[in-house]
């Protein structure tokens, strides 16, 4: 089991940046993928960004490429999420997830990919 620790969240004016931070520890050794996904109210949480450790690649939701970026921080066990040009509709709780190994019978979009999650972090964009 790995524990995951979001941090970073908060109110931000549209065209403005956050930083998240994910904190892993328990058994992390191994794990396949992290990613951020996000829920906004009254819709379903919806993937953002992920992270494959096996070959350093990032992947992004249509919604978020070009203006937020997925790293990892190797010697600090943690995961990032930069997010730039913020806009209203980027308000949402976003979790951290993790998957221990590659599921063949799951999109690395789906919720059902993921193994661990933190508990969340709001992020809210408004004027």
């Amino acid at each position: 089991q790995v524990q995951l620790v979001e941090s970073g969240g908060g109110l931000v004016q549209p065209g403005g940046s956050l930083r998240l931070s994910c904190a892993a520890s328990g058994h992390t050794s191994g794990t396949y993928a992290m990613c951020w996904l996000r829920q906004a109210p009254g819709k379903e949480r919806e993937f953002v960004a992920a992270y494959r450790l096996t070959d350093s690649t990032a992947y992004y939701a249509d919604s978020v490429k070009g203006r937020f970026t997925i790293a990892r921080n190797n010697a600090k066990d943690t995961v990032y999420l930069q997010m730039n040009s913020l806009k209203p509709e980027d308000t949402a709780v976003y979790y951290c997830a993790a998957a221990r190994y590659y599921r063949g019978g799951y999109p690395y979009t789906s919720t059902s990919f993921y193994d661990d999650w933190g508990q969340g972090t709001q992020v809210t964009v408004s004027s």
